[in-house]
């Protein structure tokens, strides 16, 4: 008797693990902390809890938005590569707007502002991509909040002298419910 043995293929379960700890020293209107990452590009590095403007650091509110304008411009940059389009700059700010409602203070919506440099990028890819970056976004997916956004393509340099359009590159997200 002949017995056929089959290769058993093992799939290894990759997962990332990022991680960053907060030390607060006091309480909140008056207290301040330090913030630390693991990769170690914020070592200690201060912050307040009420961004009173008297002191400097940021609050944990701008390093939500600093992460969501990371997260979100390395996913509009591998839409726009993985399209044929590679991208020579995105600029990327969001402002997360917090109202204080019955529960607390809650972020209540996040505004995406995006100037980005494609050459050879038409207004579909364009609108496309930012569109598709916005709802994968790792952080996009992770807070609950209405996210809008307000995206711009600007190849005013690749573009010919005497070539004259009407602009036409502006995009103006509607707000949507994660």
């Amino acid at each position: 008797m002949f017995w056929r043995v089959r290769p058993i293929f093992i799939l290894e379960t990759v997962s990332m693990k990022p991680n960053a700890s907060a030390t607060w020293v006091g309480g909140l209107k008056h207290g301040k902390g330090v913030v630390t990452t693991g990769s170690g590009s914020l070592l200690q590095s201060q912050y307040f809890g009420t961004g009173d403007g008297e002191v400097k650091g940021a609050n944990p509110y701008e390093l939500i938005a600093a992460a969501h304008a990371a997260c979100f411009s390395m996913m509009l940059a591998n839409e726009f590569a993985g399209a044929g389009f590679p991208p020579q700059r995105i600029a990327t700010t969001v402002t997360v707007t917090m109202e204080p409602l019955p529960a607390g203070w809650t972020i209540t919506g996040i505004q995406l502002d995006v100037l980005a440099q494609v050459p050879q990028a038409q207004q579909g890819d364009f609108i496309r991509a930012a569109v598709c970056a916005k709802t994968n976004c790792t952080i996009s997916r992770l807070l609950n909040a209405n996210i809008s956004m307000s995206a711009k393509l600007d190849n005013s340099e690749t573009r010919r002298k005497e070539e004259v359009r009407r602009p036409i590159d502006s995009l103006k997200a509607l707000k949507t419910k994660k």
